[in-house]
This record gives structure tokens, C-alpha cells and sequence, in this order.
């Protein structure tokens, strides 16, 4: 496939830009939605780039006053979300530039949010009516550049926050938040390092199966879910083994899309343990659901073998039963060299109530398959931890 056939503007479920070279366009995006001071919002680790830089000065030589804020987490909190608003206000800002991985694009989303908000930033929880309470002429128009292909945020209306003092993460929901120009360009993605390509592309595995596996009702969602499992099996193995490879970059980013756009449909127990297992030990939200996958499979298998074997059979793997899908991704995370259990990054069953607990009243349980106990909860996590499947 030539690169110009991965080139295209798409209106769903935002304006997305596709394409290698597109991020040359930020500046225009910056002005079609009326931005002369953007504020370009990204994590502490991309800060220092090349990439970061050139865009930046792209939209200087626009004559642009584009302002940078990176001092955000790999799991950002509410600190980072109001420091951040700080800097939007303090350099007269009137725009969002999202840039960067899952970190940075929740961060900036939450910002352009609370920039114009009275109410504290958890009082906009995605529970009940609280989106209601926003203040919508006030949130800032948002652009969004993912430099990482996982967590598909650029096409999300929420931003997923942890509440420092709780030790909890946090769910911030609006329907503004959606970014209004979305630009993937796979060039942006080239020098991820392989471990870090492998794990935000689970990520987006588990997205996509999550929300196939979800019960509720999404036929849309669904069929989405379908093509962005099989994308990860053809381009996943192929972006981690030549991070230059253009077009494996590429679809592995339309692969997150969709997995963020499936997942209205739902999420489910891999996100349910790895956002309380996230707040507790700071650890990666890619490689954490990339670890717990299996384990939440297996416990899940009662309810999920017939989706799991129709999926089997339109990703052609030989063996199209539970268990053959099941070892398909067992053998894909060992051959993307992902640990096999929680205890290799340095997760013990210390906290396993804790935990358990956390994971029964995360948000993302509602979609499980399954309404696990606390119990069973407990015991997925054990059995992450110690390899036992």
C-alpha cells in the first residue's frame, strides 16, 4: 500500500487528518477554529523533541503565539491539570494543542475543559449528571496530535485523571472535550522505542476486545471492534520489529481510533483492575491491560466464546476456538516481549483487597461480560500476579 492511499480527511467520529506528513497543517487547523494563541500541551518526555520543537515553531512562523505547557505524569493528576490551566490563563490563551501520548492528550483535554470552569475539577466525574455542570462556552477549542498508536484519546470525550489524594483515577467527562481536528501522522510515531510501541498496542488490542466483549447493545461499535483486532494482528508485530514502517505505524494509529471509538460500547475487567492498579503503583496503562488480558479473558470465557470464536475466524487464525485466540495472544505478547505477569514489573498481591475492592467500583466493571465479586476480582489479580491461567 502506497502512502498516498493512507492519506484522507474522515469526519468520524471527529475531523481527522490522516497521513504522513500532516502535521505541516497545524497552524491551519490553529486558525480554522479561530486559535491565535494556542497553548501546546504534551508530557515532560516530549518536551525536549525534535518533533516538538519543529511544532511549535510551525505555528510561531505562522504567526501564532503558541505557548508550551509539559509538565504533566505518565499517569497525570489533578495537580497537573491545574497548573496547566495556570499556564493557559497566565500566557492569554485561546486554544488546546493536545500532543503526545495518552498522558498528554487526557491532560490537555482536561484543561481546555477547566479553563473557564468555576467548580473543582472532580465535581465533572463521569458520574450521573455531573457534565451537566459545565460551563460548555467555556471550554477551549482542542486540537489533538497522538504520538503514541494505544489509547485512542484524540477521538474521546473524557480524560482519565488521578485524583493524587484519594489515590484513585478519575473519569472526567463532557461531550466538548471531543478534540475538533484531529491530526495522525504515523511519521510523529517513528521514534517510539519498541517496548513502548508494543505496550500502547495492546492497549489498543485490549480496547477493541473489551468493547466487543462488552453485553451492551452497539451493533456499530461492534463491527469496529471486529477491524481493529485485526489490524493489531497484521501491523502491531510489524510497527514493533521496524519502527520506521510507515505503514504499520499508520494503521496501528487507525487501530487506537477505533478501539476509542468502540469502546462506547463499554470497557471491562482489564481496565476495571488497571486503572485502580495505575493510581496505586504508577505503573503503565498500556502494559498493565497487556499483562491482565489473558487473565481477564480466561475468567470471562464462559460468556465471551462465541464472540471470541466469530472474531477468531475473521482475523484467520488455524485454530478459531476460545483457546486458540487465547494463545494467540499469549504468543503475541511473548513475542513483543511483554512480561507474562504483574509480579515482573513489580506488582505483589500485598494490596490484593484493596485492589479488588477498587476495581469492582471502577466505572469500566459496568461492562464487563461478567458482574465479577470483589472475590473473583481478587483472584484475576492473584493469578496476574503469579502467571496462573
Amino acid at each position: 500500500m502506497s502512502y498516498q492511499n493512507l492519506t484522507g480527511n474522515w469526519n468520524y467520529p471527529n475531523n481527522l487528518r490522516t497521513g504522513a506528513g500532516r502535521i505541516s497543517e497545524l497552524a491551519q487547523c490553529c486558525k480554522e477554529l479561530g486559535m491565535s494563541s494556542p497553548l501546546l500541551i504534551t508530557d515532560s518526555g516530549l518536551a525536549e523533541l525534535p518533533m516538538l520543537k519543529e511544532a511549535v515553531e510551525s505555528c510561531l512562523n505562522a504567526n501564532l503565539n503558541c505557548g508550551l505547557f509539559s509538565q504533566i505524569k505518565s499517569n497525570p493528576n489533578g495537580e497537573n491539570v491545574m497548573d496547566g490551566v495556570a499556564a493557559y490563563h497566565a500566557g492569554n490563551h485561546d486554544g488546546v494543542i493536545a500532543f503526545g501520548g495518552g498522558s498528554g492528550l487526557d491532560a490537555a483535554k482536561a484543561i481546555a475543559l477547566m479553563v473557564g470552569q468555576k467548580l473543582p475539577l472532580w465535581d465533572f466525574e463521569d458520574i450521573g449528571d455531573n457534565y451537566l455542570k459545565v460551563i460548555e462556552s467555556a471550554v477551549a477549542p482542542i486540537i489533538a496530535v497522538p504520538t503514541t498508536a494505544g489509547t485512542g484519546s484524540e477521538v474521546g470525550r473524557a480524560s482519565v485523571i488521578t485524583d493524587e489524594k484519594a489515590h484513585i483515577k478519575r473519569i472526567i467527562f463532557h461531550p466538548k472535550m471531543l478534540p475538533s481536528i484531529v491530526i495522525l501522522d504515523p511519521e510523529l510515531t517513528i521514534g517510539l522505542p519498541a517496548h513502548i510501541t508494543a505496550a500502547t498496542g495492546m492497549d489498543a488490542l485490549s480496547h477493541n476486545l473489551e468493547a466487543l466483549c462488552s453485553p451492551f447493545y452497539h451493533p456499530l461499535a461492534e463491527g469496529i471492534a471486529v477491524e481493529g483486532i485485526r489490524l493489531v494482528k497484521e501491523y502491531l508485530p510489524k510497527a514493533v520489529k521496524n519502527g520506521g514502517d510507515i505503514e504499520a505505524r499508520m494503521q496501528m494509529l487507525v487501530a487506537s481510533t477505533m478501539g476509542a471509538t468502540a469502546f462506547q460500547k463499554g470497557l471491562g475487567g482489564m481496565h476495571a483492575l488497571a486503572h485502580p492498579l495505575g493510581a496505586l503503583y504508577d505503573a503503565h496503562h498500556g502494559l498493565l491491560n497487556a499483562i491482565l488480558m489473558p487473565y481477564v479473558l480466561k475468567a470471562n470465557q464462559e460468556i465471551i466464546s462465541e464472540r471470541i470464536e466469530r472474531v477468531a475466524r475473521y482475523i484467520n487464525l488455524a485454530d478459531c476456538s476460545f483457546d486458540g485466540f487465547l494463545n494467540w495472544v499469549l504468543k503475541m505478547r511473548k513475542d513483543l516481549h511483554i512480561p507474562h505477569t504483574l509480579s515482573e514489573i513489580n506488582i505483589d498481591d500485598s494490596q490484593q483487597s484493596l485492589v479488588a475492592a477498587m476495581a469492582t467500583e471502577d466505572p469500566s466493571a459496568a461492562g464487563n461480560p461478567i458482574k465479577f465479586t470483589v472475590d473473583q476480582y481478587q483472584q484475576i489479580f492473584i493469578n496476574a500476579v503469579k502467571g496462573t491461567l
